[in-house]
Parts: structure tokens; C-alpha cells; sequence
């Protein structure tokens, strides 16, 4: 039996399936990206290194703040650059904010609607009004937290290699702080919504990786956290890690010794579970989840608990940079700077590394790995196992079922073949 899907909507860029069922045990999936090749590690060869936040912000619409931040963080590294406790909390504040962003407009517009068999994302909103209103309202919130902070709400530009160029209005800032009891109300209707979910059954165990942060929920720098009982220094995972050029596909897919894995919300919930926040912490107990989590379809409900912790953790970056009268450094480009570094950072999707060689001011070579490139064939494992609980299924809601558990990653294809 074979199942093809041409495109996949609903997602970041252009993807199709293909995928067969034998017998109806043996099953074979595909993901295939339909988009174009965007060479954007080739365009930044050759230029200067200051350059690579603002090229490699234009990689993604959604999440420009990750791209940015890590490209800046892998920068300071090979310079060995120190950088100021202002600018890293103002930093995680903005990675914090578009963590939610992002969480939110995939969870309410473009993945809960596959749970309930609907495919108009508006006709969906009508049905559930109170929460496509809150959906709408913590997006909003979080991205006022990246004008403010970042300086303007895409691409932002505030944040550089050493510091920030122009710190947030503090008296801003507050006035957004004033506004996060009704905004977390907002988040716990969206977590809520998430748990009423019924959520197909699905069993994989598969290896969990995420960045690990000692004593708190792991999303900015530190090491790689694998499946919570390994720790490696990124530089230690970005060799172990293997890339694969396939020429039916633009993305290099990366395995972890021959392996496939998953990075996102779900895999920071299993590796990190225990330091959410306390609303988060109390959802999750909620949930009645036990972790960790072996089905993903669940990465649902876990992006809804990562919105809680997220804005939590904004409220308590925001208190602390305010209560500190210091500003954040301006770093001075006065004299040619010469290494090598890399960095990851937690996107939405999960752990996005960058890697830069620069000599003399100008960028010899670079690599960028993001999230989806790791997490596709795991995606496909997932549908190679899932395949044959859905043989007594329709075709049409087979593909549905599909297209439900591919969404549920929150897939970013622009990313991929970035």
C-alpha cells in the first residue's frame, strides 16, 4: 500500500511525504523537501563576521531571535569575548519570548486543529473563541517583549557580538511586567486546551537531547543533555554528530552515532522536567504525564507547558535586569579579529548549533545546524512505528492521522534547507 501526500500544509516552508505499508506491519516513510536551496552558509563566506546575526536572522520569519543569538554567542566564543550578566539576561529574555511566540501560533492554529479533524484553522477559531482570543494575546505579549528588548519585533537588532547596541526601555518593560497575571491566565487556557486533547497512542523509545543548564530548565548555552543521563560539551556533540547529503533532499540530516533522535519541547520536558517553574511544575503534575514520554504526538501538550514556564522565566529575568541600575556593555570593533567557535541555543524546535571560522574580521567558513535537520528521521521512525496502528483506518484518515503526528513536531523546512 502506498500513501503519498503531495503537500504538507500548515507548516514552515515546502515538504511532501511518500511512505508504504507491507503486510500491514512493515511500513516505510519519507519526508521530502520541496524547497529550494538557500545558501545562506555559502553568502556568508567571505564577508564580515559582524554580519552573520543579521544574515543568518533572515534564515527563519518565526524565529530570526535564535538565529541571531547563537550566531553571536558562537562569535564571542572564538574571540573570547566576556560578556556582561545584563546582556545574557537580556538575552534570554528575548530567546525566552520567542519560545512562546512560536509555541503559541503552532499549538492553537496549527496543530490542535488536527486533533479535532478540522482543517480551517478559522472555522476552528469560531468554534473555540476564548481560546484563539488567549492564543492571540500571549503572542502578542511575547512579541512586545522582542520589540522592546530587541528593538523592533522581526529581525531584531539590539542585541551584537559583545553586548547590546541600545538597551530596553525600562519603563516599557515594567508596563509589559504589569500585564502578566492576565497573560499567564491566557497560558493556562491554551494548557488546558492541550490536555483535553486525545492523543493517538504511540510508543517509541528514542534518545532525548537537549541543552542542560545546572539547576534550571536548559535553553541558553551550557552542554547537550542526552535522554538525561549523558552530558557533553557542545563541541564534543558537534563531533560525534554525524551529517548526511541525500540527493533526494535539500536538508543534511544529522544522526548522533548512526542514530536518530529528537530535540523540541517534548525532549527538554523529559531531560528538564523537574526544573519548570511552579505553575508549569503544577500543569504538568496536572497533566497526569508520566515521564519521560515516548509518544510525540505529545509535543503538544509539552510547547503548552513550555509557554507557562516561559513566562514565568520573563518575569523573573525582567525583575531581575530592572532591579540592577547597570546597562548592558557596547562592544568597540577597533582592531581584526582571527578564530574559531561555536554555540547552541534552544530554538522552538529544538537545539540549533552554529560554527565559525574567522581570520582577520572576514568569516573563512561556517555551519549551521538547526533543529529539523535533526529531527527528521527520527519523525520518520516515528511514522515507520505508527504506520501499522493505523491499517484498519481509512486512506483519508490514515493521511490525516500522518499530517497530524509530522505537525506535531512543528516542522520548520526553511530552516532545514537554510
Amino acid at each position: 500500500m502506498k500513501i503519498q501526500i503531495n503537500h504538507l500544509a500548515k507548516m514552515e516552508g515546502h515538504a511532501s511525504f511518500v511512505g508504504s505499508l507491507y503486510s500491514g506491519n512493515i511500513a516505510k516513510a519519507k519526508i521530502i523537501t520541496e524547497e529550494g536551496a538557500r545558501l545562506i552558509e555559502g553568502i556568508l563566506v567571505g564577508r564580515k563576521y559582524w554580519e552573520a546575526p543579521i544574515i543568518t536572522a533572515r534564515i527563519c520569519g518565526i524565529c530570526p531571535v535564535v538565529h541571531s543569538l547563537t550566531a553571536i554567542e558562537a562569535l564571542e566564543n572564538a574571540f573570547k569575548i566576556k560578556v556582561d550578566s545584563q546582556s545574557r539576561l537580556l538575552r534570554r529574555m528575548l530567546e525566552a519570548a520567542q519560545i512562546i511566540h512560536s509555541h503559541t501560533l503552532h499549538i492553537y492554529f496549527l496543530s490542535i486543529p488536527d486533533f479535532y479533524e478540522e482543517n480551517d484553522s478559522l472555522k476552528f477559531a469560531q468554534k473555540y473563541p476564548k481560546e484563539a482570543k488567549a492564543a492571540l494575546r500571549i503572542r502578542e505579549f511575547a512579541t512586545k517583549i522582542v520589540e522592546v528588548v530587541g528593538g523592533r519585533t522581526v529581525h531584531p537588532i539590539a542585541s551584537e557580538i559583545g553586548g547590546f547596541k541600545t538597551p530596553p526601555n525600562r519603563d516599557q518593560l515594567k508596563t509589559l511586567m504589569n500585564n502578566f497575571n492576565s497573560i499567564i491566565r491566557d497560558a493556562e487556557i491554551l494548557c488546558q486546551f492541550t490536555q483535553e486533547i486525545k492523543y493517538p497512542k504511540l510508543n517509541r523509545q528514542t534518545n532525548f537531547v537537549s541543552l542542560k543548564n545546572q539547576n534550571q530548565y536548559g535553553y541558553y548555552l551550557g552542554r547537550i543533555n542526552i535522554s538525561n543521563n549523558k552530558l557533553l560539551k557542545v563541541e564534543d556533540f558537534y563531533q560525534q554528530m554525524s551529517e548526511q547529503n541525500s540527493p533526494e533532499t535539500l536538508v543534511k540530516r544529522v544522526t548522533l552515532n548512526d542514530q536518530s533522535y529528537m530535540v523540541g519541547a517534548l525532549a527538554r520536558l523529559n531531560n528538564d522536567s523537574d526544573f519548570l517553574h511552579r505553575r508549569a511544575a503544577k500543569w504538568l503534575k496536572k497533566s497526569k504525564l508520566k515521564i519521560p514520554v515516548y509518544n510525540s504526538f505529545y509535543n503538544v501538550l509539552a510547547q503548552s507547558l513550555e509557554v507557562i514556564h516561559f513566562l514565568e522565566e520573563i518575569f523573573e529575568l525582567s525583575n531581575n535586569y530592572l532591579s540592577n541600575n547597570s546597562e548592558p556593555n557596547i562592544f568597540s570593533k577597533k582592531k581584526l579579529m582571527s578564530g574559531a567557535g561555536l554555540a547552541g541555543v534552544e530554538a522552538p524546535r529544538g537545539t540549533l548549533i552554529h560554527y565559525y571560522e574567522v581570520k582577520d574580521n572576514v568569516i573563512k567558513n561556517c555551519n549551521i545546524i538547526t533543529p529539523t535537520a535533526q529531527f527528521l528521521n527520527n519523525l520518520e521512525d516515528d511514522i515507520k512505528t505508527y504506520l501499522p496502528l493505523t491499517k484498519k483506518v481509512s486512506s483519508i484518515k490514515r493521511k490525516n492521522q500522518i499530517k497530524t503526528l509530522i505537525r506535531a513536531y512543528d516542522p520548520c523546512i526553511s530552516c532545514a534547507t537554510h
